[in-house]
């Protein structure tokens, strides 16, 4: 373990006794842990109390910062902690290079020597009580031998700083100390090396010091003394309502104003859940939002599931405004004690929804009915990707599919928007994306299978021109950095939404849906026209060869396809005969619908997958129609139902969601569809 920001100091007397507290971090990325479970017993609570004692002294305090680079261990505690605080985790050497960080703290004048070897290669006798400095070859070498941490990330090695430039008025020097062994393996012995005396050297500038009271003050800096007995009980959590204390407190909410849908797959399943336009009842955006969240709580417990199973949340709102709002009430319902193997990762986009008679917010959950999610949360603000504060997460993995969180342009150190405009923006999501994915030992620029990029309606369209050439030339570019450019590359699709705004008032989002393989014996791969099956035709459409230009789709290893199918205003021509300019009746839109779900219905079968197979089913529905949520949803049932009649692989449940939006297309200058369809299916 490398001291870095254990520098960072602060002295607390408690119970008369004076504890020196230094924060040394010494992580282990496993990826996915999950979040840290039941605090008690365990020795984060020690860090609780006296961080608490801290924060009611000095009410200023906002911010913990530690000195993890690569392991979870230690941050999901102070992460922890910082959330029950309400404090903010700062690890700016997370995910850094640990080679340069080492010569970074050499060259800084940071005098510090080993006072533990645990790992092969180190030898207790030899290499303890040695300074960094000596050790910087022997560290590398042992690197390219056995892949140890030249940090000592891993528990290699601890660290004790006897000098570095924090330390204005004198160093620690060491006069006596003796070599203990704790295991004399032939392999990795492991010993530590034991202070018998030591004192304090005073730097020459402040000779005049001859005790510890007279200190330089200016040059110490904010160092503050807590005084003080705070060895109190911790705080008791919340518990978690059941579903009848859950379904009381959905009595006085009139029926036709709540709607919900859910579909029924073997291994996920999706729930769908809206009020309708409730402007001249609805009371607010939050009590809004608790009815939806409370109704969808319903639904998970009265099917034996919780929050603990949803896989990933999007949050539709009328009015980004309202977002802090929003944000406040999601937190009292998805909480890390409610979701112990890891929040569900989350996009927030506005929505037209008014435009369509819609309410405030539209939900939509996907559920996993088992327990085999993988999450990564990093809520400490870093230099590696944006931090997640709260529960939400950046990415979560189940069943070889990596559900990544909406991404911002975010300059991750100050958690605030880069400058230079939509593709600069654009830019530093791509990389924030690219961060996040190489966790999970992948990339967006080769294992994408669906790649979503939301516009501001902001965004001018000179520079909307930009951006598909951008995201383009960044995901080339890192294919090229990548050590193994020969990996496959899977056939991406690409869709440009155009929505009114974002979080922060940020141009753009991106939200990549990522094939993360589990089984290395197979090798991913692309099958572009798999062998034809007999596909029925419904409503009179005989298969003609104009609709594969309708149609992007990204079928890997015959077990997952995703599809988007897009109907511009040329194609709705030939659909509809009837159809003169640009305005589309509810009829046409019947018919243009019938389209789509028999040609979705066509890709299905050409690649080996059913209707039963489908994680998500979204129609993006722009409001230039001027059609309601409420009668294309009547339009879309009805088409939905007349499948079923004659294919009993279609369930009539409900098991698509309508998305109002300001358009959609193939490309940012071409965000006009009549209609765009996204399809995810994923064989159990």
């Amino acid at each position: 373990m490398i001291p870095w920001m254990s520098l960072i100091v602060t002295c607390i007397k408690l119970l008369d006794t004076k504890l020196l507290l230094a924060t040394q971090n010494a992580w282990e990325f496993h990826c996915l842990e999950g979040e840290f479970k039941d605090p008690q017993g365990d020795e984060v609570e020690d860090m609780y109390i006296l961080l608490k004692e801290v924060k009611r002294q000095l009410p200023s305090v906002s911010a913990v910062c530690s000195g993890a680079i690569a392991s979870d261990y230690q941050r999901l505690r102070v992460e922890s902690v910082c959330s029950r605080l309400g404090l903010v985790s700062l690890a700016y050497l997370w995910k850094q290079d640990q080679s340069l960080l080492l010569h970074e703290m050499i060259n800084n004048g940071i005098l510090a020597i080993t006072v533990k070897v645990a790992a092969m290669g180190l030898d207790p006798m030899k290499h303890l009580g040695k300074e960094l400095s000596s050790l910087d070859s022997v560290l590398h070498k042992l690197n390219k031998l056995y892949g140890i941490n030249v940090c000592g990330e891993g528990g290699e090695y601890e660290t004790l700083t006897l000098d570095c430039p924090l330390f204005k008025n004198a160093r620690i020097v060491l006069d006596e100390s003796k070599v203990v062994m704790h295991s004399s393996d032939s392999i990795a012995p492991v010993g530590f090396l034991h202070p018998i005396s030591f004192h304090l050297e005073y730097k020459a500038k402040n000779s005049s010091i001859c005790d510890n009271n007279s200190v330089d003050h200016e040059k110490v800096g904010l160092l503050f003394e807590i005084e003080g007995d705070c060895f109190h009980g911790s705080d008791t959590l919340q518990s978690v309502a059941d579903a009848s204390s859950v379904s009381h407190l959905l009595d006085d909410v009139p029926d036709d104003r709540l709607q919900i849908s859910c579909s029924r797959m073997q291994n996920t399943f999706a729930i769908s859940c809206w009020l309708q336009d409730s402007r001249d009842t609805s009371s607010g955006l939050q009590d809004d939002l608790k009815t939806v969240l409370r109704k969808i709580e319903s639904e998970l417990l009265g099917r034996g599931y919780g929050w603990k199973n949803v896989l990933y949340i999007h949050l539709y709102l009328a009015d980004m405004d309202d977002f802090a709002l929003a944000n406040e009430t999601y937190v009292s319902f998805i909480t890390q004690e409610k979701c112990p193997f890891g929040v569900p990762s989350r996009s927030t986009i506005e929505l037209p929804l008014l435009q369509v008679r819609s309410g405030n917010l539209y939900i939509e959950v996907l559920v996993a009915n088992d327990q085999s999610k993988r999450v990564l949360h990093v809520q400490s603000i870093s230099s590696w990707a944006p931090s997640c504060i709260g529960p939400y997460s950046q990415a979560t993995l189940h069943k070889e599919i990596l559900y990544m969180a909406g991404q911002l342009g975010l300059n991750p150190p100050t958690m605030t928007l880069c400058s230079g405009g939509a593709t600069h923006e654009l830019e530093q999501a791509l990389k924030n994306c690219e961060a996040v994915s190489e966790s999970f030992n992948s990339s967006i620029s080769t294992s994408s299978v669906l790649f979503i990029t939301y516009c501001s309606t902001r965004i001018q369209l000179e520079e909307r021109k930009k951006i598909e050439d951008k995201l383009h030339g960044v995901l080339e570019e890192m294919r090229h950095s990548k050590k193994d450019s020969s990996s496959k590359v899977l056939d991406t699709i690409y869709l440009y939404i155009h929505v009114p705004n974002l979080p922060k008032g940020a141009l753009v989002e991106v939200k990549p849906v990522l094939y993360v393989q589990e089984n290395f014996d197979t090798e991913a791969e692309n099958l572009h026209d798999s062998s034809k099956f007999h596909t029925p035709t419904y409503w009179g459409f005989q298969h003609e060869d104009w609709h594969k230009s309708c149609i992007q789709k990204c079928v890997v290893n015959g077990n997952i396809c995703a599809v988007v199918l897009s109907v511009t205003n040329e194609l709705a021509r030939n659909i509809c005969s009837s159809l003169r300019g640009n305005q589309i009746s509810e009829e046409h839109l019947e018919l243009v619908s019938k389209f789509c779900i028999c040609l979705l219905n066509e890709a299905l079968l050409d690649s080996a997958c059913c209707w039963e197979d489908i994680k998500s089913l979204r129609f993006y529905l722009p409001t230039s129609l001027n059609i309601t949520l409420e009668a294309a949803s009547i339009i879309f049932s009805r088409a939905f139902n007349e499948l079923a009649e004659s294919n009993p692989t279609v369930h009539v449940d409900r098991f698509f969601n309508l998305i109002p939006v300001l358009g959609a297309g193939r490309a940012p200058t071409s965000m006009d569809d009549i209609l765009t369809c996204e399809l995810f299916a994923q064989k159990s």
